[in-house]
């Protein structure tokens, strides 16, 4: 036997009519390019949610790079993005012009640490991304305290939170605008790259919309400059089948990780914080000898991954800013022992079992 590290395959078995429905429905349409499923969709999505606005994107940095354009930040500003995260977060703020500030993390939720964030503010900055890693949501009391104080945009990073809350209110209605990753392997994953804005703000909403699809909101009316980044037909087809199954799958990744919590012994597990819900898109244990715990899964065919193996400001693309070792001493540590289990909402408890005894052998 052996466990991938998702199983994207089981996934559509489960639905697999309601998936080829919806993809031979925009066949038969031809319909490749815009149409009433992608509308439907982003009102599906923004009801789940719990925002007013959703904008389909081609991508999750897209997302990203084109809500910062719309808040108006660009050359000479400051963003201020957490050490520890995969790299669309800071290379976002790159590529509209600014600069990512980097902000260490907190060692127990691995997300940005917000009593470390007032020190990296200065004139320029105007933003901050808090990103809800692996699942987890960051602590958006604190941060969005210190945003109103410095007169800051708060962009939510919700790639790999789909469905994650804070005192029953949804990620991505928090802040002032939210951010999603729809690659295949999220909780919410389509078959191919594609990614969501959400929002209340409706004249953000307005300008996402058009600088996602060439600055225009009718055909030959640009109002602006922008970009092509369209939400695709098909996959958005594919989202809005997948949708009505989100909560189930993240209530069985919660079970999962449950059932990790149980039975794991002699490593760091993840924690949720009373009040939150995290939803488990990754389960990411600590070890020192996570180097040792990883040549066991791999012996026996068990997949497993390190979400990430270097904090940002320690990659080569972010050498120019002249970072050294401990300057993040908590995102460092964490990159040295974190090692991501199998999570899928179609992994089994034997499964689990399994995983646990190759750890523990």
């Amino acid at each position: 036997m052996s466990i991938p590290f998702v199983d994207l395959k089981a996934q559509y078995e489960l639905i697999k009519e309601e998936v080829d429905q919806a993809i031979a429905s925009v066949i038969d349409q031809t319909a490749f390019i815009g149409g009433e499923v992608i509308k439907l969709f982003e009102s599906d999505f923004a009801e789940y949610v719990g925002a007013k606005y959703c904008i389909g994107v081609a991508n999750g940095t897209d997302a990203i790079e084109i809500v910062l354009k719309a808040l108006g930040i660009g050359e000479g500003d400051e963003v201020i993005v957490p050490a520890l995260t995969w790299i669309s977060t800071a290379g976002a703020v790159n590529n509209v012009g600014a600069e990512p500030v980097f902000v260490d993390v907190l060692e127990n939720e691995r997300t940005v640490n917000p009593d470390l964030i007032e020190q990296k503010i200065t004139d320029k900055t105007k933003a901050i991304i808090p990103v809800h890693l692996y699942g987890l949501p960051a602590r958006m009391d604190q941060i969005m305290e210190i945003a109103k104080e410095h007169n800051l945009k708060i962009v939510e990073d919700c790639a790999q939170a789909h469905g994650a809350e804070i005192n029953g209110r949804r990620v991505g209605t928090i802040g002032d605008v939210a951010t999603f990753s729809f690659y295949p392997g999220k909780n919410l994953g389509a078959y191919g790259d594609a990614g969501g804005i959400v929002t209340n703000d409706e004249k953000v909403a307005r300008t996402c919309r058009m600088l996602s699809n060439h600055g225009q909101l009718k055909k030959h009316d640009h109002q602006i400059i922008g970009r092509n980044s369209r939400l695709d037909t098909l996959q958005a087809a594919i989202l809005k089948a997948k949708l009505p199954y989100l909560e189930k799958w993240s209530k069985s990744r919660i079970q999962v990780a449950n059932w990790y919590d149980e039975k794991l012994k002699g490593v760091g597990k993840p924690i949720t914080p009373g009040g939150v819900r995290h939803v488990f898109h990754l389960y990411v244990i600590q070890s020192k000898e996570r180097d040792v715990l990883m040549d066991k899964l791999k012996k026996v065919n068990i997949g497993c991954a390190i979400h990430y193996p270097t904090p940002l400001p320690h990659l080569n693309s972010y050498s120019y800013k002249g970072h050294k070792k401990g300057d993040f001493p908590v995102a460092e540590k964490l990159c040295s022992e974190i090692l991501s289990l199998p999570i899928f909402p179609e992994i089994t408890e034997e499964e689990v079992d399994w995983v646990c005894e190759a750890l523990a052998s």
